[in-house]
């Protein structure tokens, strides 16, 4: 008994909070951004381009089209293979809600499938079975980092002529058994938000299949303008420009693209501070009464961007209990995700019941992920391990 009221009395971990998913940023950055700022050039110009083409070199792809978001990359890609008013598309029960938002922007219908219980990616074997005459096409979402199963999901498609489309938010490394996340179905729809691997502040990115279909795209993501005006001022300065589609204002801006450029050169050493980091949570939460991600599967590349523990029935607090300890001790965390039919409003519009996505939904109430981010430095992570042994008691 005084040992655990002489714990309840101890002061936090850390006297200030340590935030949960904060960028890692250099001083490369900061220059690249002052010299976006003083040039006068701040809108979609020379700085997108060069970040397209070395992500594009990065992910071995013929050509990327930078946008304002994942959001918006998933609805052009959408949009490009037909999506409207009665298709169906079927994707992921546990993901963020900017997947089932992007397709109900082209007026599709989201269909959701459960997912796999070790893993919390859509689980192909349901997949099959989710298919109706207005199907469309599969969003599948690789969560957390890890390649969810493309051969089988590709295999599906194919056999039933649909469009595969990946939501490759968390999974800028992410490589399956056939290669590079991104790149396997017809478009690849990347994140760079404030807490991403590679960040921009805000934005996002699009990879295509076939170049007429990002030329396309990169049409409408500028207002349907045949021609942006950098590219116009390099045609020889003042020309008209024409309106040629319907479009949307999706560009990225070179100040967002200044910051990309040097998170991008970074990616890899990045990347193996994250696998350090992994693999000392990996054994320092050993043994503790919660479960620790799943290994990566073999022939695959982890990226490597959340870690989440699930507190299930053999820990001794809830999820929530958990959350309230770890923000008692200044460490930030997260929840990644509640499944999608627990929240009310796609509930009320679509009618998804709760029992019809059990691992979902299980999952949803036992995740919560920890810090985990390249500037991170030693004494954090010994805070962060601290805080959730504490948490667990």
């Amino acid at each position: 008994m005084s040992e655990t009221i002489e714990r309840r009395s101890a002061p936090p971990v850390r006297d200030e909070m340590l935030l949960f998913g904060a960028p890692s940023l250099g001083a490369e950055e900061l220059c690249e951004v002052e010299a976006s700022l003083r040039s006068g050039w701040l809108g979609t110009g020379p700085k997108v381009e060069r970040f397209e083409r070395a992500f594009a070199e990065y992910k071995g792809a013929r050509g990327a089209l930078a946008v304002s978001s994942a959001t918006a990359a998933m609805h052009l890609g959408l949009t490009a293979v037909g999506i409207g008013p009665g298709d169906e598309v079927v994707t992921t029960a546990l993901t963020f809600c900017a997947t089932i938002n992007a397709i109900a922007m082209t007026g599709g219908t989201p269909v959701p499938v459960d997912v796999e219980d070790a893993t919390g990616n859509l689980d192909p074997a349901l997949v099959e079975a989710a298919i109706t005459p207005r199907t469309k096409a599969i969003l599948c979402v690789h969560l957390a980092g890890r390649a969810c199963g493309m051969a089988a999901i590709l295999e599906i498609a194919g056999r039933h002529g649909l469009a595969v489309l990946e939501d490759c938010a968390h999974a800028i490394e992410t490589e399956s058994a056939l290669g590079k996340a991104g790149t396997l179905g017809d478009f690849g729809c990347f994140s760079f938000s404030a807490s991403k691997n590679l960040t921009t502040g805000e934005g996002g990115l699009l990879l295509a299949r076939r170049d007429e279909e990002l030329e396309r795209l990169r049409v409408l993501a500028h207002n349907g303008v045949a021609s942006g005006a950098w590219d116009r001022l390099q045609e020889g300065g003042h020309a008209h420009y024409d309106v040629v589609a319907s479009g949307y204002k999706y560009g990225m801006t070179d100040v967002q693209a200044a910051i990309g450029i040097h998170q991008l050169a970074r990616i890899e050493a990045n990347w193996k501070r994250r696998h350090e980091l992994w693999s000392r949570y990996d054994a320092a939460l050993c043994g503790l009464p919660l479960r620790t991600p799943a290994a990566p599967e073999p022939g695959t590349r982890h990226a490597y961007h959340m870690y989440q523990l699930r507190l299930d029935e053999s820990s001794p607090c809830t999820r929530d209990e958990f959350l309230a300890g770890m923000l008692a001790q200044n460490v930030g965390v997260g929840v990644h995700y509640r499944s999608l039919p627990e929240h009310a409003f796609y509930r009320e519009r679509y009618g998804w019941a709760l029992a019809d996505f059990p691992a979902a939904v299980r999952i949803g109430g036992q995740t919560a992920s920890i810090p985990f981010s390249p500037y991170l430095s030693d004494a954090d992570v010994d805070d962060v391990l601290e805080a959730v042994r504490r948490a667990l008691s």
